[in-house]
């Protein structure tokens, strides 16, 4: 099966489970593959409770909210792209930007994929995206132990981090405060990420949206970064 057809076939299914699950599916979904990443963009997804709930400044109820549907919603995604591709999908990680209506959900999976399928990991503006992921990840938490990026296509740049969290973090985590801990980075990156000229200027586009989640049990995180397509 070739890329399009892998990438068809996901975004039906996605497109139908939430539909199925939220009564409204979003307008568009892109998936894009690439090493051991499926990234799923969903645009103009926001339910008409949720647009009322957004209105009021209800956004903790709306996340909260998704938090419990993905939960159970993301062992069936898992258990899709593993039967699709016979490939086990080893993490899995999702995020809202509620004012733009749009979302990613991102899979990463056990073994790379073939190497038709995959784009070189190397890419021009690399160095210095790192040495700015890792100056904000400093300002928020510590620079992490590792980052490591790839530019899926020329819109979506994914980026991964290990060993970020500080002792503080952990210990909020053992309190059983993780909801709050990740809603408190969650913003802070965003105001770091969104409108980020320094990343901007690297790629010379404009970034349109952004995302991250975190695994807090294994230390480790995502960022999507969606650009502005090439004219």
């Amino acid at each position: 099966m070739n890329k399009n057809s892998f990438q068809n076939k996901i975004a039906s299914h996605i497109g139908k489970m939430l539909r199925d699950t939220f009564g409204k599916g979003p307008q568009s979904i892109y998936v894009s593959i690439d090493h051991t990443f499926i990234v799923i963009y969903l645009r103009n997804f926001l339910t008409p409770t949720e647009k009322l709930l957004f209105s009021q400044g209800q956004i903790r109820t709306v996340q909260h909210t998704r938090d419990i549907v993905m939960a159970s919603l993301i062992p069936e995604i898992k258990a899709y792209l593993t039967l699709l591709t016979g490939i086990n999908t080893v993490e899995f990680y999702y995020d809202w930007e509620l004012h733009n209506r749009s979302g990613v959900l991102v899979a990463r999976q056990a073994e790379e994929w073939a190497e038709e399928l995959a784009t070189p990991m190397t890419y021009e503006g690399k160095e210095p995206l790192h040495q700015e992921i890792g100056w904000i990840s400093d300002q928020i938490q510590k620079r992490p132990d590792e980052i490591d990026s790839f530019m899926i296509n020329d819109r979506t740049l994914l980026i991964t981090r290990s060993g970020v969290l500080i002792d503080l973090s952990k210990e909020l985590m053992g309190l059983q405060l993780e909801e709050p801990l990740k809603q408190a980075i969650n913003h802070l990156e965003k105001k770091y990420l969104r409108n980020n000229t320094s990343i901007e200027q690297i790629f010379n586009t404009t970034i349109v949206d952004v995302f991250v989640d975190w695994d807090f049990a294994a230390d480790t995180s995502i960022i999507v970064l969606i650009l502005m397509p090439a004219s």
